[in-house]
């Protein structure tokens, strides 16, 4: 579960998040109205809108804000964004990914490259760092729904490609193809995941020192907190000593 397999690496992202949700719940707004504008407003037959509504769900977005956008997007409104990816570098030379709904690509793009460089990164080409990475649907769920083997044995039979578990968790990734099988399934089983996306899973990874950590946790941070970022993947690993001194 590279890139994820630190649960506290997580845990880090969702307590910036937590900080900032009046922006994290407008972003999810962003994400749902053009999930509904790109087909039906109905979740039950727009997968896609239905995965945007589960993730706005798990970050405790209010019912009246998914409502909201949904209805907006049946309106008529029209508000154009862009769907964009950014590959780059960061400290140590992590790999990231950065994508973003945009209604204007200058101003993003200016954005995203000056986070990179102020942290000792650079933005490249698309395709620059995208080969070091799967595209996968993603869930998450805490360790307290069930135990590993059964996890494991479950979350197989509905169709997942892997599965990993420790103390804080469990991780399954799938094809995305299979990702609205396979979380319906175990969401029937288990309950909604604490996380449910598609995702990029990196094929490698990076170890970080301390100041590197330290560097990287600031960097992805600035790019969350930009309106127009909707996700940030990265191939980055810390040893939880050093987690621990950074408290995070």
């Amino acid at each position: 579960m590279a890139g994820h397999s630190k649960f506290k690496n997580i845990m880090h992202r969702k307590g910036a998040q937590d900080k900032k949700r009046a922006k994290v719940f407008a972003k999810h707004a962003r994400l749902i109205y053009v999930a509904a504008k790109s087909g039906m407003p109905d979740p039950d037959k727009n997968p896609r809108l239905r995965t945007a509504i589960l993730a706005a769900r798990a970050d405790n977005t209010p019912k009246d804000n998914i409502d909201r956008a949904i209805k907006k997007a049946e309106g008529g409104e029209e508000e154009n964004y862009d769907e964009v990816r950014y590959e780059g570098y960061g400290p140590g030379g992590v790999a990231v990914i950065v994508e973003a709904l945009t209604d204007n690509r200058n101003r993003t793009a200016s954005e995203v490259r000056a986070a990179f460089t102020k942290h000792g990164g650079n933005l490249g080409e698309t395709g620059s760092v995208g080969f070091m990475f799967e595209r996968k649907g993603y869930l998450e769920y805490t360790a307290s729904v069930a135990d590993a083997d059964t996890m494991f044995e479950a979350a197989l039979e509905a169709g997942a490609s892997d599965v990993s578990s420790d103390g804080d968790g469990h991780a399954i990734y799938c094809e995305p193809d299979d990702f609205a099988s396979v979380r319906d399934a175990l969401a029937e089983r288990f309950g909604d995941p604490e996380e449910a996306r598609l995702d990029w899973k990196p094929t490698t990874t990076t170890d970080l020192d301390e100041q590197q950590a330290t560097t990287m946790l600031k960097m992805i941070d600035v790019l969350e907190d930009n309106d127009d970022v909707q996700s940030v993947s990265s191939n980055f690993e810390i040893s939880d000593e050093i987690m621990e001194k950074l408290g995070a």
